[in-house]
């Protein structure tokens, strides 16, 4: 048990990781740097007018595209999140699991827009864009990110980003509420959890969670994520735990059971007031999808909002 957990921490781990060291080493000298609340995008290949044919390299951008202007889409990853979809059903996929986009899949889809999240794509779009095919890359690490993405990609293809826009502002609480101390651990060796600078840091923020990691910074190779040690843990003593299941994890009874080993899990808040919540890795670490950002928010309301003891 203990080892099936550190293997899938470890995925979990890498998954991050992999993005953080790709983004590092593949940066495009043509992709123009933005802040973190904007999109990134390679202006210079943005196609000139409505585009009709778009390729999308990430999960989340193929489903905003999809909801905008199902059209448009002719090629997408095959993401697990899109496996029982039937709007996806007749979409050519250009990837399977984590490798990489088959290009010669994408070139004879004739695109006349490809999408790719950075950090994750940076290499196939390159080779794209010597291929004179229009390209960009795109960056979502919070909510008005999320937002700007979906108001260029309409624009993109000329549609109206509004009503998805409207979707989303369901999604976050109506009022405001007395926050708790919370804890979202990633990872468990080592203990990793997202600071401000990340989607799930700024997520939690969004329904006012006191994010004990939220201000803290480390040397963590993970941008957005830090780590802590039992002793910190212990000291602030969270009121909610936030587990986070990886991609190919385990059940949700198995990561609990595990935790139950560590010799400080049984002496925090959380703990003795049965305040731990497991979430998908999907919609809290990685947006993935509109439908996996709306599970997420559904969970933290019920996470965040109920009162202690319940």
């Amino acid at each position: 048990m203990h080892r099936r957990w550190f293997l899938s921490a470890l995925a979990l781990l890498m998954s991050i990781f992999l993005a953080a060291c790709t983004t590092a080493t593949t940066q495009q000298p043509t992709t123009k740097v933005t802040n973190p609340t904007e999109t990134t995008i390679n202006s210079q290949q943005l196609p000139k007018g409505s585009a009709k044919r778009v390729v999308a390299l990430s999960s989340l951008s193929a489903d905003i595209i999809s909801r905008l202007d199902s059209t448009k889409i002719v090629g997408i990853t095959g993401s697990k999140l899109f496996k029982n979809d039937s709007k996806f059903k007749d979409i050519t996929r250009i990837s399977e699991g984590q490798n990489p986009p088959n290009l010669e899949k994408v070139v004879a889809l004739k695109p006349d827009l490809v999408i790719g999240a950075e950090g994750f794509s940076n290499i196939p779009i390159q080779k794209l864009q010597q291929l004179g095919i229009p390209t960009f890359l795109t960056k979502v690490n919070n909510w008005e990110s999320l937002e700007e993405l979906t108001k260029t990609l309409a624009k993109s293809i000329d549609a109206d980003p509004q009503p998805l826009l409207n979707r989303y502002k369901t999604f976050l609480p109506e009022k405001p509420i007395q926050g708790f101390s919370t804890l979202a651990l990633v990872s468990r060796q080592p203990i990793l959890a997202p600071n401000k600078n990340s989607w799930a840091g700024d997520l939690l923020a969004k329904f006012q969670a006191k994010n004990i990691a939220a201000d803290l910074q480390g040397k963590s190779p993970i941008g957005g994520y830090v780590t802590l040690s039992a002793e910190k843990v212990l000291e602030a003593n969270p009121e909610v735990i936030i587990l986070v299941n990886p991609p190919q994890g385990n059940s949700e009874a198995a990561l609990l059971d595990s935790l139950k080993k560590e010799a400080f899990w049984q002496q925090l808040q959380a703990t003795k007031n049965n305040r731990v919540y497991v979430f998908d890795y999907f919609g809290l670490v990685n947006p993935g999808s509109i439908d996996a950002i709306e599970k997420a928010c559904q969970q933290l309301k019920q996470a965040l909002f109920a009162p202690q003891g319940t």
